[in-house]
């Protein structure tokens, strides 16, 4: 059993919440951790994907009021979003009797259209949290140089397979269940080799610039289009949408997001991409990098901080941006090589934003000191600073 560094986290938003979220892709883990939870105090676990279980709540009411002070674990919420309206009921009632905290742990697969649903019934009795795939923290004593992370990705059933061949199967499994069952339930009527054609295209383009018009062409729908199956993936927390920096700086900015496909394991295998040495002689090898780097340090990050990227048209550029509240900020480079060098464009992008603390994230293991007042670091160093944050 790998330990989730979010176990802990959750465990104490249950002491001050009526009602937690976990929110995370399928088979990211969130079932396993609800159990580790459980296994601290009493609780009763519901799957509404199980007829048996959705059986169970014809009279939610009375099924909630007969579970007395368990913690009640209901798995895919989306499933049954008719509860939310129900659950504000039984906290209410329970909230009239001194009972406030640590009633209910949910696990959704889809974000935003829970936060909708519950932002109207569940106001002030309700708090989200985020599971991300296996970080290299919580690997770190299992895979200390990180190579098979990078290439199969977070996914507990993807990393620990038996061979790179199992791992590659489960990932392309993992796809075309999405693909094929999974949206669909969601309700979206999109062609499966639609959505997987753009999927694969967001690899190509890993941590480039989201160019709507062009997807929307090489696709032959509209730019409109694309840009719903881009927001659709998001929710699904399949795709990240990392936001430019936009506050006055007196430079013309890029305004485009960049994308990224969050789990590298899913970039390789949408790009057939099976062995360590496949992904170094593969083009994508430099953006995957940089990919899974953010990806590891974002799922680290405090609820309060935001992040971006930063570039202006005249070729200033920085990775990453990281804004810690209240007042902090903190610029990542990122390069895949044992021996970086900082291009002009970093230093001129520094002295625009003037951070407070500035890295480069290479594949190496040392610490020391670059110009600018940069330090070069390892991934596992940095992740850990992060964490140490929280």
């Amino acid at each position: 059993m790998i330990t989730r560094l979010l176990c802990k986290e959750i465990i104490n938003l249950l002491q001050h919440h009526a009602v937690v979220g976990i929110l995370g892709p399928r088979q990211v883990g969130k079932t396993t951790l609800a159990f580790s939870i459980a296994e601290k105090r009493s609780s009763v676990y519901l799957d509404l994907e199980s007829p048996i279980d959705r059986a169970k709540l014809t009279d939610p009411e009375m099924y909630f009021h007969e579970q007395g002070e368990q913690l009640i674990i209901l798995d895919e919420i989306q499933q049954s979003p008719n509860l939310f309206r129900i659950l504000r009921g039984i906290i209410d009632a329970k909230r009239r009797q001194g009972h406030k905290t640590g009633q209910f742990l949910i696990l959704g697969s889809a974000s935003i259209d829970l936060l909708k649903q519950s932002a109207e019934t569940l106001a002030g009795r309700i708090i989200y949290t985020e599971l991300s795939t296996l970080s290299i923290l919580e690997l770190k004593a299992y895979q200390p140089d990180g190579k098979k992370h990078w290439v199969r990705g977070g996914f507990p059933e993807s990393y620990l397979a038996s061979s790179d061949k199992s791992s590659l199967e489960w990932r392309q499994g993992f796809i075309k269940t999405y693909l094929e069952r999974d949206i669909p339930q969601l309700g979206p009527r999109i062609p499966a080799e639609t959505l997987r054609r753009f999927w694969t295209m967001l690899a190509h383009n890993q941590s480039e610039l989201f160019n709507a018009s062009k997807l929307a062409a090489a696709l032959g729908v509209s730019s409109q289009t694309v840009t719903r199956y881009l927001d659709l993936l998001v929710d699904l927390m399949l795709v990240r949408r990392l936001p430019a920096w936009s506050k006055n700086t007196g430079k013309r900015l890029v305004k485009s997001p960049k994308t990224y496909v969050r789990d590298s394991g899913l970039v390789h295998a949408l790009l057939s991409i099976n062995h360590f040495d496949d992904l170094l002689a593969h083009p994508v090898a430099g953006s995957s990098w940089e990919g899974y780097v953010i990806e590891n340090l974002l799922s680290l990050l405090p609820s309060s901080a935001e992040a971006y990227f930063y570039r202006t048209s005249a070729g200033a550029e920085i990775d990453l941006i990281i804004e810690f509240k209240p007042n902090e900020r903190w610029a990542i480079e990122i390069k895949r090589s044992l021996a970086p060098k900082l291009e002009k464009g970093f230093y001129t992008a520094y002295e625009d934003i003037k951070p407070h603390q500035s890295f480069l994230v290479y594949p190496g293991n040392e610490q020391f000191s670059i110009a600018k007042n940069t330090q070069v670091i390892s991934l596992p160093a940095l992740a850990k600073l992060i964490y140490d944050r929280q």
